[in-house]
């Protein structure tokens, strides 16, 4: 059984928000390296491949994803994909189907975007990717010019 709670925060997003709960950050946790897998596994489908293009260079720009990650982003990729797939049935053949005995019913495409949906939001969630995630990320810019208290200081000090 699983530890109760949320599921722990990577320590890239607490870095990024800036450390908003001030609890002190792991030491010994450990530092994957970048991804050096960039094509995305073949076993994906052409669309979550093409998916897959599309997220790992944003997640890279981020230093959010390592090579230990890129199973997880093939998970997403696929269930992003089937979605998709899910999706198009949908509209192809409607929202209710027949069943065997006559009758409307719902089309089993639902269930099935349904599931791939849920996926692909926990997926988002681990990696960041989700609107409440990004609100709560925030990346210093590398400002060159010194702000007023900055000025002051260095004033003070003698380094104008």
């Amino acid at each position: 059984m699983g530890k109760p709670g949320p599921t722990p925060k990577p320590t890239a997003l607490k870095v990024l928000e800036g450390n908003p709960g001030k609890r002190p950050l792991p030491k010994n946790e450990p530092q994957p390296g970048d991804v050096t897998r960039i094509k995305p596994p073949s076993y994906l489908p052409p669309l979550a491949k093409k998916e897959w293009k599309v997220i790992l260079p944003q997640l890279q720009a981020l230093g959010l994803i390592s090579d230990l990650d890129i199973y997880g982003l093939a998970a997403y990729c696929n269930a992003y994909a089937t979605w998709v797939d899910a999706l198009g049935e949908i509209k192809k053949h409607g929202s209710l189907v027949m069943s065997p005995n006559g009758y409307p019913m719902p089309s089993p495409w639902i269930k099935i975007s349904r599931d791939a949906l849920a996926e692909m939001m926990q997926w988002l969630k681990e990696f960041g990717m989700t609107p409440a995630a990004r609100s709560r990320v925030s990346v210093e810019a590398g400002d060159d010019e010194p702000d007023d208290l900055e000025k002051l200081f260095r004033e003070a000090a003698g380094n104008d």
